[in-house]
């Protein structure tokens, strides 16, 4: 995660406006998008109250949501003017853009383009209607290609692809089609989440009622088989546990996240790093705008004690293909740390779990689903 000596940082800016609501999605947006050109004004005054926030150069900016490709040309100019009036950006920054496919078309792209946006990440989540009618997405497969040719026409060949696996009516062939059209369009970034059950989202309550057919954990890890064993053989990097790159396509932002680098939430929820802390804005809209026009930023914050900073370590180092480093941990946080961790790896030394690296150890491919489990063994109780 942190390394001796950061050069960088990134903005993290939550748009918190949908269209609709998918039934798996549980985080922060809202529907009532007439409300977007006072959200956008409280975010400017946001990014000046924030101004001091950053001590380096922003290498990053990642526009996440909810729905940033709802944005026009003018919300989202006033956003990056703004940017370059209160951080300095590296000449060679990373400005990634969430898209619905319903949203893209060449004219947007176009649009995105002119205005600095070098990376689109699009929300297609499968290529089969049923799959897609199921998840109550707003776009159909036909907009899914037409989405990804649109993009590639408007010159923006940095593309990563959401898929989401595990949903009951996704077959194992289906899946494999998937990956094969992103293969045919030579999509250089993929993003393939398990689809999970959260409380307090639409999808729970059906299931919990009956109305819609539970997800298949054993189908699940099958289904992430069949997504690693693809992609590796099309020439993908698995460098993340949800995360398939070609040489020279992982994605900066996300990629300095996990590397503990500094970065700035602006927006409700969003949340923000600083090394020594953690704070996370207000999830709602209207008391957002409220505050944020008095001049006051409605956060909460957690200073990280030493323990809880090993903890996310190992938690991130082990979904990571680079691993856990042993003199990262010693250097960090200590010899009595760096003991505990090689003791608990012990208890993993014959089931192949884990295997050995120049630097440390990572997880083994077979148990690559198994990560977020195997990471919470390492853990120590503050």
């Amino acid at each position: 995660m942190l390394h001796t000596s950061i050069t960088m940082s990134g903005i993290y800016i939550h748009i918190p406006f949908c269209k609709k609501a998918c039934h798996y999605c549980n985080f922060h947006f809202s529907t009532q998008i007439e409300h977007i050109n006072d959200f956008v004004d409280a975010l400017l005054k946001e990014m000046s109250l924030q101004q001091n926030y950053l001590h380096q150069p922003v290498q990053t900016i990642y526009f996440g949501g909810g729905t940033p490709s709802l944005l026009n040309e003018a919300q989202l100019h006033k956003i990056l003017k703004a940017i370059d009036a209160n951080f300095v950006s590296s000449p060679n920054i990373e400005i990634t853009l969430e898209a619905n496919p319903d949203d893209i078309n060449i004219e947007k792209t176009k649009m995105w383009s002119s205005q600095g946006i070098n990376r689109l990440s699009i929300g297609i989540q499968s290529f089969q209607q049923e799959a897609l009618n199921w998840m109550n997405r707003a776009h159909n497969t036909n907009q899914s290609h037409q989405s990804i040719e649109n993009a590639i026409k408007a010159g923006i060949n940095n593309l990563s692809i959401d898929l989401i696996y595990g949903t009951p009516h996704l077959t194992n062939e289906a899946l494999i089609n998937d990956i094969e059209i992103l293969n045919t369009y030579q999509i250089p970034h993929v993003s393939c989440y398990a689809l999970t059950v959260e409380e307090k989202t639409a999808l729970h309550t059906l299931i919990k009622n009956k109305k819609i057919q539970d997800v298949d954990a054993n189908k699940q890890a099958l289904h992430f088989e069949i997504i690693v064993d693809q992609l590796e053989k099309n020439g993908f990097e698995h460098y993340e546990i949800s995360n398939f790159a070609k040489p020279g396509h992982q994605s900066k932002h996300n990629s300095n996240y996990w590397k503990g680098v500094p970065y700035l939430g602006l927006g409700p929820s969003a949340h923000s790093y600083n090394v020594h802390s953690r704070q996370w804005n207000i999830a709602n809209n209207i008391l957002y705008i409220q505050n944020i026009n008095k001049g006051i930023i409605p956060f909460e914050i957690e200073n990280l004690e030493t323990v809880t900073s090993y903890n996310e370590y190992m938690m991130i180092s082990l979904r990571l293909s680079a691993g856990v480093e042993l003199e990262e941990i010693k250097n960090r946080f200590g010899d009595a740390y760096l003991s505990h961790t090689l003791k608990v790896k012990e208890q993993f030394n014959h089931n192949g779990q884990l295997l050995n690296t120049q630097l440390g150890f990572t997880i083994s491919k077979n148990a690559r689903f198994l990560a977020d489990g195997i990471a919470s063994d390492f853990f120590i109780t503050p």
